[in-house]
């Protein structure tokens, strides 16, 4: 994997790059649809591609790992052929899944001890063992292995965790030197950034994650509760410590303006549920602010969408038909409504990236935020 940084923008630290993978490019800022069990929900792989324009999504470690298993995707030769995917995908650990999803776990120097949310059943992930299980799944980009503390976490507990964390981190880098891809491509490394809401363990962390020099890094533990203000503080400080010369990832951030805002800070890819999740619960991202499609103020709407997109989901059905479908209860509804808000997302950091290109883009950002938070 290989890295260009195209251009920063002059009044902010907005980057734009592009990421080489063995599956194709990935133009920055990017924003990474979830496919948590190889799927991203109500969307096919031809709308990701044709409508929302996707240049990668995600699989998680966790969720593969208990079904279908590695055998059925090495079986299948990887998860790109299980879902005919054929662009890059990104798999997270499976980590913060294990913290937040999984009953009577116990955490280890060896690993995490946790019992299944969907049977029961009691399993080991270890550095070693999670490194396995993404060379198996066949992601271009693999996750390490971290410990996501909560918010708030007392200074103590964030500490030990970090530092387990960069052990863990460590035994990750020696099993991807140790082993091979299975499949005939590449996969890259990326380390998270630990340290919760400390800036002298969120710098420790950021150094020693950048001193590993690896292809891309991450960060980690934010958007899990703290105020906005404190997410920015935060990423920003990790940007000033991980090298310029490598994508910076922020995990799970977030609705449309954290991206916006940190974009400006260098962050250069994101991933959330926010789109599909509330989509499919009728709250729609727009070019003109949020919508709750259910009201019944759109009902003789019959304006599409959303016309500012480039998408034809967006621009076919109307406002009041959407309404329809959801205060029916009807299964196209949670479809449109994904469609429509990954859509969005894509094309709002494409023209974060267009903006950045041309040298504009504080002064956009600035005009775009207070729009984007609206209530229509």
């Amino acid at each position: 994997m290989t890295f260009e940084l195209q251009a920063t923008d002059i009044a902010s630290k907005a980057r734009a790059g592009v990421i080489s993978t063995d599956h194709g490019l990935i133009e920055t800022p990017i924003f990474m649809p979830v496919g948590t069990a190889g799927s991203v929900k109500a969307v096919t792989q031809d709308q990701l591609k044709e409508e929302v324009k996707a240049q990668v999504i995600l699989g998680n470690t966790y969720h593969l790992y208990l079904r279908p298993g590695t055998s059925i995707l090495e079986q299948a030769g990887g998860l790109h052929k299980f879902n005919g995917w054929d662009r890059p995908i990104l798999t997270d650990s499976g980590g913060y899944q294990v913290f937040s999803l999984a009953a009577n776990r116990k955490i280890k120097e060896e690993g995490v001890v946790f019992q299944s949310h969907i049977d029961g059943s009691r399993h080991l992930f270890t550095p070693e063992s999670v490194i396995d299980t993404e060379r198996s799944i066949g992601a271009d980009i693999i996750m390490a292995f971290d410990e996501c503390p909560p918010y708030p976490s007392e200074y103590d507990y964030a500490k030990k965790s970090m530092e387990l964390t960069h052990r863990w981190l460590a035994r990750c880098v020696t099993q991807m030197a140790n082993t091979e891809a299975k499949y005939g491509y590449d996969q890259s490394l990326f380390p998270i950034v630990q340290g919760s809401t400390y800036k002298d363990l969120r710098q420790a962390s950021a150094e020693f994650v950048a001193s590993l020099e690896c292809d891309g890094n991450a960060i980690g533990g934010l958007s899990v509760g703290e105020p906005e203000e404190m997410m920015y503080e935060f990423s920003a400080l990790c940007c000033d410590y991980l090298p310029a010369d490598k994508p910076r990832y922020l995990m799970g951030v977030g609705n449309p303006w954290n991206i916006l805002e940190n974009i400006s800070l260098g962050i250069d890819m994101f991933d959330c549920v926010m789109p599909t999740r509330n989509g499919r619960n009728g709250m729609l991202f727009t070019t003109n602010g949020v919508i709750n499609i259910k009201n019944k103020k759109w009902e003789k709407d019959f304006s599409c969408i959303d016309e500012g997109l480039d998408c034809h989901t967006s621009r076919f059905y109307t406002k009041a038909y959407l309404r329809h479908l959801f205060v029916s209860s009807e299964i196209l509804a949670l479809q449109i409504a994904s469609i429509h808000n990954l859509a969005f997302y894509l094309h709002l950091v494409k023209e974060a990236r267009t903006h950045i290109l041309a040298g504009d883009f504080n002064a956009w950002k600035l005009e775009m935020i207070p729009r984007l938070k609206q209530r229509l």
